[in-house]
């Protein structure tokens, strides 16, 4: 499919315009993330319609603690990513540089996400911003039929592309690694810079897209308190003290299997760390049972939401507001049961009637 996100260059060249990469692009040349290839003189998103992954998920998994939490996502991806993180956990789809896949059409998504009753679409798995056109007909047509729709993007996009996802986008995790220190990003991930992923977040404040944030802590290479500090400052200035902040736990995989998980109590340092700098709601990810994976009032200190894992165990709102003293707590949509007989939905890939190999 002809990629909305593209512009013409007085050179002959193609400018892709949906991530900060801006690849500029001859004939036959595929951008960086391996789907966007100039053919014919045109970008083309070589993946439109085609699947890696899919399943039914809680939304906690993503993580998004403050919006609809207990829902359930239906949850796909594509191939390829915009970044090369050494220590992906999904490596298997973000670093395949090949257009393949099982097709499934905008209609099939939102049929499945209905008939397995979710309450939204998450994109996710691989970086959603390198198949937004895709991404943008499924949200659409999911919109209008009621559901919702989520990322969970690095932030590596672009004003245009953040416009052009804002009429069907509700909800993103952002996510920053190694406290979203520049020389990390660089060595680990192939990132150039970090701004972009800011002036993302100044973009989704501005056009109402709710925002969470999530920032991998990784021993040794990535876990500087002063520059947790930094990170958190930032965010605070961008989008406010009531934006929740996750504090997500490394696991060792891909390139990067010689460090260890994340003591816990680095986690919990951060944790403090961004409270003590105004943040209201600071979360440990990954760390099942941890007390920081409740959500507490910042008024009184009482567990509004009780959680374990991807688990609502208990709930203490009257709407939005905290059941023992009234203050309003920021959650967007109603906490909902937890599923707990069904939390998992894996969706059996017979229903894909064919799987398209690529050529590059």
């Amino acid at each position: 499919m002809r990629a909305v996100l593209s512009r013409q260059l007085p050179d002959g060249r193609v400018e892709c315009v949906a991530c900060a990469r801006r690849c500029k692009l001859r004939e036959g040349q595929v951008g960086f993330c391996g789907v966007r290839a100039v053919r014919s003189g045109v970008l083309e998103l070589e993946v439109y319609g085609l699947i890696s992954a899919i399943a039914v998920d809680p939304i906690e998994k993503k993580p998004l603690s403050h919006f609809y939490p207990g829902s359930m996502v239906l949850s796909f991806s594509t191939f390829g990513c915009n970044w090369a993180c050494q220590y992906c956990q999904n490596f298997e789809i973000s670093q395949r540089r090949r257009v393949e896949g099982f097709e499934a059409s905008p209609e099939l998504l939102v049929k499945l996400a209905e008939s397995y009753g979710a309450h939204g679409i998450t994109y996710t798995y691989n970086e959603p911003t390198i198949f937004l056109e895709f991404a943008h007909d499924v949200g659409t047509l999911a919109k209008s039929r009621g559901l919702f729709n989520t990322f969970v993007t690095n932030g590596y996009m672009t004003p245009e592309a953040v416009k052009y996802a804002s009429v069907f986008l509700d909800a993103a995790t952002v996510d920053f690694k190694g406290n979203g220190d520049v020389n990390f990003m660089r060595r680990y991930a192939y990132v150039p810079d970090v701004e972009p992923i800011f002036e993302t977040l100044a973009e989704m404040r501005k056009h109402g897209i709710w925002v969470e944030i999530t920032d991998l802590v990784v021993p040794q290479v990535g876990d500087d308190l002063e520059q947790a500090r930094k990170l958190v400052r930032r965010i605070i200035d961008i989008l406010g003290s009531e934006t929740p902040i996750h504090f997500l736990r490394f696991r060792p995989d891909y390139n990067m299997r010689y460090l260890p998980p994340t003591p816990v109590e680095t986690l919990e340092k951060h944790v403090e760390l961004a409270k003590r700098e105004g943040v209201k709601f600071a979360y440990v990810g990954n760390v099942p049972g941890h007390r920081y994976e409740h959500t507490y009032c910042p008024e009184c200190g009482g567990v509004v939401v009780k959680r374990r894992g991807f688990e609502i165990l208990e709930i203490n709102l009257e709407g939005n507001r905290c059941k023992f003293c009234g203050a309003k707590i920021p959650i967007v949509g109603r906490v909902m049961p937890t599923w707990r007989e069904s939390r998992f939905v894996y969706i059996p890939i017979s229903l894909f009637t064919r799987y398209r190999y690529g050529e590059n």
